[in-house]
């Protein structure tokens, strides 16, 4: 693919007239890809696809279109041809941009990362785990998908980067009547063993799952945190939370920690680690984004998320993040507490695998609710007693991530975004589990 988008750069290249300027960004990826269901593989195959999105530019009006590419440049070209055309119509009634901002500064690179992964039937035999039928491992849902991932800018002046990062995800429940355990497994470097520890991790939890459920009555009860828990609850902190944008608005869910009037607990630190993410080190102005931006150090407000146009708006260097200003590599430092260790010091409480439907009940006060999901269980002198059925929680993250949080795990868990519609996610997060004083339960 890189001859590829050198040819596609060329041919919008040779289109240019006068001051026009262009940007290009070219998306691919070659994934192999598996369904599975009732412990049985549904669908299977390969995916080769690329497209590329144009910004093209007079002055400081400009128009934007995305175009599927075949490969060919044949066929591709009069394509990107006409679709030249098309945005220099548009450009020319378009209004000036006031916050238009692209790289002007040369800056050109390669960074190829490549993996160990399942490829094939491997990646088949990794989702399946060779449950036979009639085990727990034959009720199996879940995806896999394996392979690379590029991403390529261009622009008239000249500039070249290109990015190729290898990367895996799978994703499975095991499930027995209404119960259902929910696994993954993610990452560039893929050990068979570290599967079978998550997928005997998910068996004895699904054994846990047949037990008489226990009634929990409303309330705040000590509470773990899994990694992928605490990965739903970060995410949502990355809608506006980091973000310059969102911070200069007073729109930011984290304000009273960036204005210095709250904080998190000492043991927090959170960052933007792009050096070890899946995600391109540009972003699509052709701005090159730091290897690692810290965002929260020791439990304090310490940098943010600016994108080309927010840089120009607020008058702040751009340190490469997309338009939403999201995290696209967070990494969270890990904490004392040794996995084995996690249940014995929970003691009495509850363990929560994961928790989704979550939004802001009170975004100024970082107060959030959702629902858990899965397998929840009740746990009592450091074992798992007995499955809880799905609740509803709404606490504070100032009081998850700070006064309430008990330790955080030693070991973390790599966790890449299963979304592929249109195309593999790039989006990553490195986190560690939660132990924490109190989660509130509302019903």
């Amino acid at each position: 693919m890189r001859n590829y988008f050198e040819d596609v750069a060329l041919r919008l290249e040779s289109r240019l007239r006068g001051a026009e300027h262009f940007t290009a960004v070219f998306s691919g990826e070659i994934s192999d890809f598996v369904r599975a269901n009732a412990g049985r593989v549904r669908q299977a195959g390969r995916v080769q696809q690329q497209s590329v999105a144009i910004d093209w530019i007079d002055a400081r009006r400009h128009a934007t279109c995305e175009l599927a590419l075949c490969g060919d440049l044949a066929l591709d070209g009069p394509r990107l041809d006409a679709a030249v055309d098309a945005l220099r119509e548009q450009v020319a009634v378009v209004p000036g941009d006031p916050h238009l901002l692209y790289a002007t500064d040369v800056r050109s690179t390669e960074v190829l990362r490549k993996g160990r992964l399942p490829e094939g039937d491997a990646l088949v035999e990794a989702l399946l785990a060779g449950g036979p039928v009639g085990s727990p491992a034959a009720e199996r849902v879940g995806i896999g998908a394996s392979g690379a991932i590029v991403r390529g800018f261009a622009n008239s002046l000249g500039q070249r980067n290109w990015f190729f990062s290898e990367s895996f995800h799978l994703d499975w429940s095991l499930h027995a009547e209404s119960a259902a355990v929910k696994a993954s497994y993610a990452g560039t470097e893929f050990d068979a063993s570290e599967l079978a520890r998550r997928d005997d991790r998910a068996l004895e939890q699904m054994g846990a799952l047949t037990r008489t459920p226990r009634e929990v009555v409303p309330g705040r009860y000590r509470t773990y945190l899994a990694p992928s828990a605490l990965e739903a609850l970060t995410s949502l902190l990355g809608w506006g939370g980091f973000g310059l944008r969102a911070q200069r608005t007073k729109a930011s869910p984290l304000l009273r920690l960036v204005e210095g009037e709250a904080r998190l607990a000492e043991a927090v630190a959170l960052r933007e680690n792009g050096a070890a993410g899946i995600a391109p080190n540009f972003e699509r102005a052709g701005f090159l984004r730091p290897e690692s931006v810290s965002l929260v150090q020791a439990g304090r407000h310490a940098g943010y998320l600016v994108s080309p146009r927010t840089a120009v708006e607020y008058g702040a260097p751009t340190n490469g993040a997309e338009p939403d200003e999201a995290p696209t590599s967070l990494e969270m430092d890990p904490g004392p507490l040794a996995q084995d260790d996690v249940l014995r010091e929970l003691g009495t409480g509850l363990y929560v695998s994961n928790l989704w439907y979550l939004n802001y009940s009170d975004r100024p006060a970082c107060r959030t609710t959702g629902m858990t999901r899965f397998a929840t269980f009740w746990v009592e002198r450091g074992q798992l007693v007995a499955p809880v059925a799905p609740m509803r929680f709404d606490d504070t993250l100032y009081h998850l991530l700070g006064g309430g949080l008990i330790a955080l795990t030693r070991e973390r868990e790599e966790i890449l975004d299963p979304e592929t519609y249109g195309g593999r996610s790039t989006r990553s997060a490195r986190l560690p589990g939660a132990l924490v004083d109190g989660l509130t339960f509302t019903l």
